[in-house]
C-alpha cells in the first residue's frame, strides 16, 4: 500500500488505514537508531526546505534529522532573516522556494489553514509541522505511535487529554487521529480553556482530573498556551498548578500502568510536576524519538515509497 498523496495537511483527512500505514512504516524506520550507521539513501538528491514562521526547537529538529537520516539535503529557512521581513507574500516565498528545488517544504504558521493554501500553489509536498490552533499532524502520529508501542494497540483505549484544548492544535490532531483509531477520548480543563463546540467531536468533558483518572489509560498533558491567548481564561498560573497540574496527588487513583505524556515544551511545576515527567510511567523523552521515526515515515511515504515489510 502507498500514501496516495502530496501532502501532509491534517490528521482529519486521513483514513485510518492511511495513518495505520505511517505508523507501520515508522517501526522499521525506528530501528535505524539501533543501527552503527543511522542512515540510508532513500532520499538522496532531494531537498527538504523547513519554513518556519514560529520558534520551535523539537520539530524543527526532527524533521531535520529525520531528512539527514534518509540522506536528503536540508534547508532551514528563518523568516526574521528572510525576505518575509520585506514583505514577501507566504506563496511568493513558497514559489521561489520550489524554484529552487525543493521536493518537500516543511511549514509551521501561525495561522490555520496556511498550509493547505500553500499546498495548492506549488508541486512538491507540503507538510504541516503546525498551523494556528487548527492541528500539528505529525506531533498527533507520533503520540499515536508511542501510544500503540506501549500498550500494544489504540482501540478501545481510554485517553485523557488535559490542559489548554482551546489554543491547542496538538489536541485536534490527537482526538481526530485517537477516535478513528478506535479510543475513547476525553478532555479535561477549565471551562474556559475548553472549546464550546468540542462534544460534537464525540469526546467526553470533565473539569476536575479528580473525576476521571480513575478511567484512563493514557493522559497526554499539555502546556497552558500564553502567546496565544488574548484575555485572561484563568486567574493565575498558580491557581491553574493547584487545580489542573497533574501531580502524584492527582494520580493516587490512577492505574498503576498509566502512560504518562506530553508534547513539550513542558512547563514543569505549572502543567505537570517534575516528579511526574521523570517518573517511570512518563514516555516524554520516547516521544521525542519516535517522532524522527514518524517523521522520516511521512517523508519516505510522500516521496512515493511503500510500505516497508517489518517482523512484527
Amino acid at each position: 500500500m502507498k500514501l496516495k498523496r502530496k501532502d501532509l495537511l491534517g490528521l482529519e483527512e486521513l483514513s485510518r488505514e492511511e495513518i495505520e500505514l505511517i505508523l507501520d512504516t515508522a517501526i522499521p524506520m525506528k530501528e535505524l537508531f539501533t543501527r552503527t550507521v543511522k542512515k540510508v539513501p532513500t532520499l538522496r538528491g532531494k531537498t527538504v526546505v523547513i519554513l518556519f514562521y514560529e520558534p520551535s526547537t523539537r520539530t524543527r529538529v526532527s524533521f531535520e534529522l529525520a531528512a539527514k537520516r534518509l540522506s536528503a539535503d536540508t534547508v532551514n529557512i528563518s523568516t526574521s532573516a528572510s525576505s518575509v521581513v520585506k514583505g514577501e507574500s507566504l506563496i511568493d516565498t513558497a514559489k521561489t522556494i520550489q524554484a529552487l528545488g525543493a521536493d518537500f517544504i516543511v511549514i509551521r504558521h501561525p495561522n490555520s489553514g496556511a498550509p493547505h493554501i500553500l499546498s495548492k500553489y506549488v508541486s512538491c509536498s507540503v507538510i504541516n509541522a503546525g498551523d494556528g490552533m487548527h492541528e500539528h499532524p505529525t506531533q498527533g502520529l507520533l503520540d499515536l505511535f508511542t501510544i500503540r508501542e506501549k500498550k500494544g494497540r489504540i482501540e478501545g483505549l481510554k485517553v485523557g487529554i488535559v490542559g489548554d484544548i482551546l489554543h491547542s492544535r496538538v489536541a485536534r490532531s490527537n482526538i481526530w487521529g485517537l477516535k478513528k483509531m478506535g479510543a475513547e477520548v476525553y478532555v479535561i480543563g477549565p471551562a474556559t480553556l475548553i472549546p464550546k463546540d468540542i462534544e460534537s467531536l464525540e469526546v467526553k468533558v470533565y473539569y476536575k482530573i479528580e473525576d476521571v483518572i480513575d478511567k484512563l489509560d493514557v493522559i497526554n498533558i499539555l502546556r497552558i498556551q500564553r502567546e496565544r491567548q488574548k484575555e485572561h481564561l484563568f486567574p493565575s498560573l498558580e491557581e491553574y498548578s493547584e487545580i489542573f497540574g497533574v501531580n502524584f496527588e492527582k494520580l493516587k487513583k490512577a492505574r498503576k500502568d498509566l502512560l504518562i505524556m506530553h508534547p513539550g515544551p513542558m512547563n514543569r511545576g505549572v502543567e505537570i510536576s517534575g516528579d511526574v515527567a521523570d517518573s517511570k510511567n512518563s514516555t516524554i523523552l520516547e516521544q521525542v524519538t519516535n517522532g524522527v521515526a514518524v517523521r522520516m515515515a511521512v517523508l519516505y511515504l510522500l516521496s512515493g515509497g511503500g510500505e516497508i515489510e517489518t517482523s512484527t
